[in-house]
Formats: structure tokens, sequence, C-alpha cells
């Protein structure tokens, strides 16, 4: 049985955390889109938040295995309210250079915060899973990774709610008040001795070995900026200024969808039961979903040359990318938990979150830059092409070792 209470810890300080990355991505978003911003310097106060994801999963990793998972989730959050309380002193004096270089160092702050959060949430699953129930850490797993990405949506509704009422400032006033709550639960109610390993591994343990980590670590960047090149930047702005919509309704889309994504990835393994016949997900199917992820994206780029209404082309070819995102990336999820030995899961996981990190900074930098150049059609054919990467890749994986489970507790519905 899985330690719920330390599970339930964990998720909540994870699903806090989450809440406020969601927000604070719209806030920088829309905010400095409505200073002037053009596509490729809203990219810029992006790329540091990127970059140190990916220092941040190879070195935090290495880390939680010698000291425990409980430091660096704390780390994680104490981070998040230092760069939240730095963000709110920007002054819009300052001139645009010094502007974006301030608010880049802030991002970078918390995309340390942010990965050192996720990486120890997502290893502390496969710690607390008993060994070899893969069902159960498939369920875990995709429990975790849906309520966050519902968690996020809802932050993205909240940024955009909280930009509208309470102003930019006092949007990251209360965001940073309510981390810090968060931290001294964390401090008081979880174990400090939490994922750490028996034996400490050395610094150059942080790169792996594994060929099935590395080649799923390639899919999984490729997976993740084929997202991220049409999310962070162009559809975003898109709204705004070719659809004219509002902060608010921006931010509720970008809300359902993400929830949207995060309820059908916490499901993922009934969606895919019936797929597998009661196999736990393998090669064939990663690469499998990844193939259909670029079908599914060239239908919208396809749609608005041939004159179809943008709205409904651009929301319900959105729509279905989402369902095939989130099938690929709860299977990714497990796949690396899967070929992970419990004594590395944190390395594993945090090298696997690097290459994370490098396609989220690919598609970042790629989505104002595709934008700017030839508009949001661009950018998802950017995304097309991406995702057909990462289905090829995957068809190199190695098999998984145990692949023989039970579905019965992988319903989703305890």
């Amino acid at each position: 049985m899985i330690g719920l209470r330390n599970y339930a810890i964990v998720t909540a300080a994870y699903w806090a955390f989450t809440l406020t990355d969601g927000a604070l991505r719209l806030l920088v978003l829309l905010h400095f889109h409505d200073l002037g911003y053009t596509p490729v310097q809203l990219a810029f106060l992006f790329l540091l938040y990127e970059f140190f994801g990916i220092v941040t999963n190879l070195v935090g990793g290495w880390l939680a295995a010698r000291t425990g998972l409980r430091l660096t989730l704390v780390l994680g959050l104490a981070l998040q309210v230092v760069a939240l309380a730095l963000l709110a002193m920007l002054n819009r004096d300052w001139s645009l250079g010094v502007s974006v270089a301030y608010v880049m160092g802030c991002q970078a702050l918390s995309g340390i915060a942010k990965d050192l959060t996720k990486m120890s949430a997502k290893s502390a699953v496969k710690v607390l899973v008993p060994k070899g129930d893969e069902s159960g850490l498939f369920k875990w797993v995709a429990v975790l990774t849906g309520s966050k990405n519902a968690l996020k949506g809802a932050g993205f509704f909240l940024g955009g709610l909280l930009l509208s009422t309470l102003g930019f400032r006092g949007a990251l006033a209360a965001m940073g008040a309510g981390v810090a709550v968060v931290l001294v639960f964390v401090l008081t109610a979880l174990p400090a001795s939490i994922g750490q390993a028996k034996s400490k591994p050395p610094f150059k343990g942080i790169l792996s070995n594994s060929p099935g980590i590395n080649r799923l670590s390639l899919a999984r960047m490729a997976l993740f900026a084929s997202r991220d090149v049409w999310f962070v930047v162009s559809v975003p702005i898109f709204l705004a200024s070719v659809l004219g919509w509002s902060f608010t309704k921006i931010g509720a889309f970008l809300a359902l969808w993400v929830i949207g994504y995060g309820f059908v990835q916490g499901f993922a393994p009934v969606v895919l039961r019936r797929v597998s016949r009661d196999r736990a997900p393998g090669p064939v199917m990663v690469s499998g979903l990844g193939l259909v992820l670029a079908g599914v994206t060239a239908l919208i780029p396809l749609g608005l040359g041939f004159g179809a209404p943008p709205s409904l082309t651009m929301l319900g070819g959105l729509g279905l990318f989402g369902v095939a995102f989130a099938l690929n990336s709860a299977v990714h999820s497990y796949m690396v938990l899967a070929y992970s030995e419990a004594e590395r899961v944190s390395l594993s996981v945090g090298f696997y979150y690097m290459a994370n990190a490098a396609g989220r900074l690919m598609g970042t930098l790629l989505s104002g830059v595709l934008y700017q150049m030839a508009g949001v059609t661009a950018s998802l054919w950017g995304a097309v092409v991406l995702a057909a990467i990462a289905g090829v890749v995957a068809m190199f994986l190695p098999p998984v070792a145990a692949t023989e489970v039970s579905w019965a507790a992988a319903k989703g519905d305890d």
C-alpha cells in the first residue's frame, strides 16, 4: 500500500506550487504584452526559466539522492516565494533592457523552483509505491500528473483574473503568501528521509547510462517542444491581437485546455486499458501516440489554410491536440519510472526532466520567432514536425522489463 499520508503531503505541496506557476506564466505574458513587448521579447522573458530547468533537473536529482526529497521540495517552494517577491518589485520606470533582464532573472529563480518541486514530487511516487506494483505505479503517476495539470489550468484562469482585479503586484503578493504557508506545512509534516539513497551517488552519476532513459528523454524533449512552440507565445498572442480576446477570456480558455488535458492524463490508464490488452505501456504505444499527435496537430493549420473559421478551427483543433498530448505525456511519465531503478529514481527522473526542460526551452524560443516571422500557422507546423520526431525516436526504445500487469487498480476512480 502506498504511504498515503506522505503522498498526500507531497501532492498538496505540488498542487499549491503548480497553481502559482500557471498563474505566474500568464501574468507575465499578458502584462508585458499589454506594455507593448514583441513576440520575440516575450519569448525571451521565459528563456532563463526553461534554461535553468535543464540545470536544475540534472543537479537536483543528484542532490535529492544524497539528501532526500524533502530538502529539494522545500528548496523549490522557498525559491518560488523569493521569485514572486522580487518580481513584485519590478519598476515600470526602468529601461526596456533592464526590465527584460530583471524579469528573466526572476523567471530563472521560478524555473529552478518549478523543476525542484516537480522532480521531488514525481520521484516520491516511485519511492512510496511498493516495488513491483507496476499498475499501481502507473495509476499514482497518472493521478499526480493529471491533477497537477488541472491545477495548472486553474492557475492560468487565476492569473488572468488576478491581473484584472488585483493588478500585477497585488497578484504576486497574494501568491507568494500562499506558497509560504505551504512551505511551513511541508517542513513540519513531511519526513526528511524520503527518497534518500542508501549510498551517496557521485556527481558524475547525474548523467544517465540507461538506453531507455536516454532515448525516452530525447522523445520527451521533442514532445514538449511540440506543445510550447504554440502554447507559450503564439496562441495567447493570437487570441489577444487577432481575435481581440480579453485577459480573463484568454486565461479561461488556457485554463479549460490544461484542465481538460489534465483530466485525460489522470484517466490515461482507463483510456489505454483496452488498447494495451491489460499490459502496461511499452515502446509501440509511445511511438504510436507520438505519430497520432503529429497527425492531429496538422489538422489545425490545414483548416486555417482552407479558410475554416479561425476561432472554431483553433479551439477545436487544440482540444484534440490536448487529448493526444495528454495520453503521450502520461505514458512518458510512466515509462521513465518503469526504466528507473529505485535507488537511482531521483537521478533518472532528474535527467529525464532535464530533457523536458530543454524541449520547453526550444519550444519557447521557436514560439516567439515563428509567430513573429509567419504567424500562428508557422508555429503549428513546427508542432507537427516536433511531434513526429517524438514518435519516430520512440520506435527505438528498449522493452520495459515488467509489462504483464493487472489494470484492476488502475481504474482511476479511487
